[in-house]
């Protein structure tokens, strides 16, 4: 392996430039481009200070290996949509970045493109150490329309073939005032540490992996298996990222493919992730849920997944349908656990009459989820579950049961556990999807989730003092969070209900007193309008989980396939 140095100035016209030793190109193994504006400009901060940006990683090979350009005009849009910038394959010297893309690809931006249309500017009379941000270059992405000074566009400066007194006289002309004799002297000083940063022969190191001369080192595999260590000791990669970069790296279509899957099951206010779909494939093809770079290594597990994607996705596909349009679960913030659903996609692709019952789906699924039975790492539970699945050759409940059970995670909702379900619990939105069956709302997507909303206000309940046991005074707060914030004091309110000139911080005497007794009943309110004064609240705060715990007595009882509730059946 060689170690190469190139400037700063240099290494970016080699990007996309196949006259520049075959150019540098990103395979397609590479995610797409994650950094911020403020990120990019921190770069550039960076490398002004002279802080070492680390070393690239680089594969030269003439394999017609699948490739994608760097992108100059980047756009947010260009995230997840890299179609357009793919590259024929062919079989000439190219040099593939398989480290360093995030780096490279903001100096193309910086130096040869824009960030949604506006261009990297300096303030050349910045350079001094600034709190909080702790940056002393001040970069701005700017449009160039109505950019002034004391910015100047970057690129100007660095790739000017002016010397330097001219370009420092220049910039100092836009000012449109005379500079004082620091300020003159800062813009000097400034353009000679940017021709001298950018032009450093020593500038950016890279070590070369050369498949051209040294073809037997460096197999096409064999780099793969590089990618993938380079990347695996940072945060940069998930470990779905590196085994979506083996898929990706055999497999021409797979990032469009994945992107536009995503896309529609995500379309209804979602957040089914590239994790969740790899973990369903693995699973549905019977390679186990665990993660494991070593299985899409495993012969013919990745033609495996191409040949019989459209099978996948239509099972995955009809399981978030039946979700979103069947069950209580109406969005992502119901959904505390997405892996409880690949044992219902398993039962959908291997088992698709028995899928059309559908019998037990919606019981299965509230029960695992308000237990928090797929908590933490349940791949083992996952594989159970499927291999009992297979073994009975249909969703058998109590079957199912008996594994979750079997590997120690509880089904039952205990009293405690119910009541602790409360104002910011990730099972809150779980239950209140239960609780509001019939609620017909705006979905997700369109900005007006149903929002949770405290029935006696926080403001008004942290007013209330309580005696210091010390003093005697009436000075500490009577009700403390787990008060303010517990179930029998929180209520789901439209977005509308609950945004500027609804409820808000309402007390619950002036919000009831016009309702009528269908909205009381929907949210269980006590009757009573005495109970709805602040100086009753505990006593409100009593009746209230009656309702409550009338309206839930079924999910309290111990769980069982031939419960006598069924989730479909509307509650008293």
């Amino acid at each position: 392996m060689k170690t190469q140095q190139l400037s700063l100035r240099k290494i970016v016209s080699y990007l996309n430039n196949p006259d520049e030793d075959g150019g540098f190109w990103l395979p397609n193994i590479q995610r797409p481009f994650v950094w911020s504006e403020e990120q990019i400009c921190r770069l550039f901060d960076s490398i002004l200070r002279q802080y070492p940006i680390s070393t690239l990683l680089i594969w030269k090979t003439n394999m017609g290996v699948r490739r994608r350009k760097f992108i100059d005009n980047f756009k947010e849009e260009h995230r997840h949509h890299l179609s357009n910038f793919k590259v024929p394959d062919d079989d000439k010297k190219k040099c593939l970045v398989l480290d360093g893309q995030q780096r490279l690809q903001s100096l193309f931006i910086g130096l040869r493109g824009s960030y949604d249309g506006k261009e990297l500017y300096l303030d050349i009379l910045s350079g001094e150490l600034a709190a909080p941000d702790d940056v002393k270059f001040k970069f701005k992405f700017l449009d160039p329309q109505s950019a002034a000074f004391p910015h100047y566009r970057f690129k100007d400066i660095v790739f000017s073939d002016d010397k330097h007194r001219l370009i420092a006289d220049g910039i100092a002309a836009q000012a449109g005032r005379p500079l004082s004799t620091t300020e003159g002297d800062k813009v000097k000083d400034h353009v000679d540490l940017i021709r001298e940063t950018f032009f450093n022969e020593s500038g950016i190191g890279y070590q070369e992996l050369d498949s051209i001369d040294q073809a037997t080192l460096y197999k096409e595999e064999d780099v793969v298996e590089i990618f993938i260590r380079a990347n695996s000791g940072g945060t940069r990669l998930g470990k779905s990222d590196l085994l979506f970069s083996l898929l990706t790296s055999s497999w021409d279509e797979a990032d469009d493919k994945m992107e536009i899957l995503l896309d529609e099951l995500n379309r209804q206010g979602f957040a089914f992730t590239r994790d969740f779909i790899l973990k369903t494939c693995l699973t549905l093809l019977g390679q186990g849920a665990r993660y494991e770079v070593k299985k899409f290594r495993k012969a013919g597990v990745r033609e495996d997944i191409e040949e019989k994607w459209d099978d996948i996705i239509a099972a995955t596909k009809d399981v978030a349908d039946f979700v979103e349009g069947s069950t209580f679960i109406r969005c992502d913030k119901a959904l505390p656990s997405y892996l409880v659903l690949i044992p219902l996609v398993y039962l959908r692709y291997h088992f698709p009459a028995t899928w059309k019952t559908k019998q037990n789906v919606e019981l299965y699924l509230f029960r695992a989820l308000l237990a928090g039975a797929f908590g933490g790492t349940p791949d083992q539970l996952i594989d159970d579950i499927v291999s009992k699945m297979k073994d009975v050759k249909t969703f058998d409940l109590n079957e199912v049961f008996g594994v979750i059970r079997s590997a120690g995670r509880s089904l039952e909702l205990t009293e405690d556990r119910f009541w602790a379900i409360g104002y910011g619990s990730e099972n809150i939105h779980l239950l209140f999807n239960l609780w509001y069956r019939d609620f017909n709302y705006t979905p997700a997507f369109a900005g007006n989730l149903p929002q949770i909303d405290h029935v006696f206000p926080q403001s008004a309940l942290k007013k209330v003092k309580a005696p210091n046991p010390d003093t005697g005074k009436m000075n500490i707060m009577k009700y403390r969070e787990g008060d303010r914030n517990q179930l029998a004091n929180c209520m789901l309110l439209t977005a509308a209900e609950n945004g500027a000139g609804g409820k808000s911080d309402t007390p619950p005497d002036e919000w009831f007193k016009d309702k009528d007794a269908a909205y009381l009943d929907r949210h269980f309110i006590p009757p009573d309008p005495a109970l709805w004064k602040l100086d009753r609240f505990e006593d409100f705060i009593t009746e209230r989980k009656k309702l409550i715990k009338a309206k839930f007595a079924y999910l309290l009882s111990v769980p069982a396939a031939s419960a006598p509730v069924q989730p479909n059946v509307k509650q008293p």
